[in-house]
């Protein structure tokens, strides 16, 4: 019996420092958390749904969109057609748009509904921890041509904003 009550002790207090941790990060405000605006965006190289890998160094120079959603999130699948209108007047001008697919399976089914054009690539253990814990979604970081944070967006990404923020960056 003892040793069943030091398994129970030692689950309930995994349990309370896995749920503080989540509190503590969420006492930080989103626009607080790393990386902050004007600081560079972490580097990652993460494997697309076709399989090839993307990395955020490959688009260094241009304007990129970083985008966390899932398929199960109405608001993400709101933001997509805008990001795709965006993305396709302003790709031959220097303009990227990545989004990490945070869904517990694959979301192609998503990606060939909505006629996705840019890269929709999967996490890995590191990603989300390296753009402030991403713990809510949709959350977006516009990246400038010098690859530093120009802007965080917790929350959908309305398309007449993205727009007008490509615009500026653009310049």
């Amino acid at each position: 019996m003892k040793t069943f009550q030091k398994y129970l002790l030692f689950v309930v207090l995994g349990l309370l420092a896995v749920a503080g941790y989540y509190f503590i990060q969420n006492l930080i405000p989103f626009d607080r958390r790393r990386p902050t605006l004007g600081e560079s965006a972490p580097e990652f190289s993460l494997v697309d749904l076709g399989g090839g890998t993307v990395r955020l160094s490959d688009f260094r120079g241009k304007v990129v969109l970083l985008n966390f959603g899932a398929s199960w999130c109405p608001p993400c699948k709101e933001e997509m057609p805008g990001f795709q209108n965006v993305f396709l007047k302003y790709r031959n001008k220097g303009f990227a748009v990545i989004t990490v697919a945070l869904d517990d399976s694959n979301p192609s089914s998503m990606v060939k509904e909505l006629g996705i054009r840019f890269p929709v690539v999967m996490p890995d253990e590191k990603i989300s921890g390296d753009y402030g814990n991403i713990v809510h979604i949709p959350v977006s970081f516009l990246i400038g041509k010098d690859g530093k944070i120009i802007k965080k967006v917790l929350g959908l990404y309305a398309e007449k904003d993205l727009r007008s923020d490509v615009e500026q960056a653009l310049k």
